[in-house]
């Protein structure tokens, strides 16, 4: 292993105790240029925004358009755009590929089986976010341990061979504490989330959840915990 790597590991090691602030300002100093955060524009996205904003306002941010985003999506889009004077870059599917799963298998081919709505997650989002890592060393995510039973292992920084690293400075927090940051300092957030929904994807694919299920419960929901992400976020 290169001494730039062994630095790296060392410097992610030491992050593990730090506080969101710290990572961030880490990323941006380590990778500059080559850094972007990738959102969705949930809560948790919104917070890294403005975190990264105080730290570094010409900060880059990035979003997967699937084509099948709710209108508050898009609403926050432009609220945090004209907020934090950003432009978020948005990578979309290809519309060829898209065209030919449709005519081939109908336009809800994704709730047939959990292989066909991963297929519809490679073509509306794994094949934008590798067009949108092209040019990056690293992405800077909103994951959180206590999301799911699919990301109570993540840490902050994480290295892949082959991949830009993956910095997740969010991962102790709780959804109290992501709600709190957004009150106190006057953060835009989907609107979706004070109608019941706390996690937001495609709108065909997010239902409103009750206050007994888990904060996920609302994406993907006629599968198993297990399975539900999207391969975004595969360890």
């Amino acid at each position: 292993m290169s001494e730039v790597s062994e630095k790296l590991l060392n410097e992610a090691a030491s992050l593990e105790g730090k506080s969101a602030e710290e990572v961030i300002k880490w990323s941006l100093d380590t990778y500059g240029d080559t850094v972007k955060i990738a959102s969705s524009f949930g809560a948790e996205d919104v917070v890294l925004i403005d975190i990264a904003a105080r730290i570094s306002p010409d900060v880059k941010i990035f979003t997967l358009d699937t084509g099948r985003l709710a209108q508050e999506t898009y609403d926050v889009i432009d609220q945090i755009n004209k907020k934090y004077k950003v432009k978020t870059e948005f990578f979309c599917p290809d519309t060829k590929e898209l065209e030919e799963a449709s005519n081939e298998l109908g336009p809800n081919f994704f709730y047939d089986s959990v292989e066909l709505r991963k297929k519809c997650c490679g073509i509306r989002k794994m094949g934008p976010l590798k067009r949108a890592m092209s040019s990056l060393d690293a992405w800077i995510c909103g994951l959180r341990k206590e999301q799911a039973v699919t990301r109570t292992n993540i840490k902050k920084v994480e290295f892949s061979d082959g991949a830009p690293t993956k910095i997740n400075p969010l991962t102790e927090w709780t959804e109290q504490d992501i709600w709190d940051y957004i009150r106190v300092n006057d953060v835009p957030y989907n609107r979706l989330h004070d109608n019941g929904y706390p996690s937001i994807g495609c709108i065909c694919c997010t239902r409103k959840v009750r206050r007994i299920e888990d904060v996920r419960a609302g994406r993907w929901w006629w599968e198993s915990p297990e399975t539900k992400e999207c391969g975004l976020h595969k360890r």
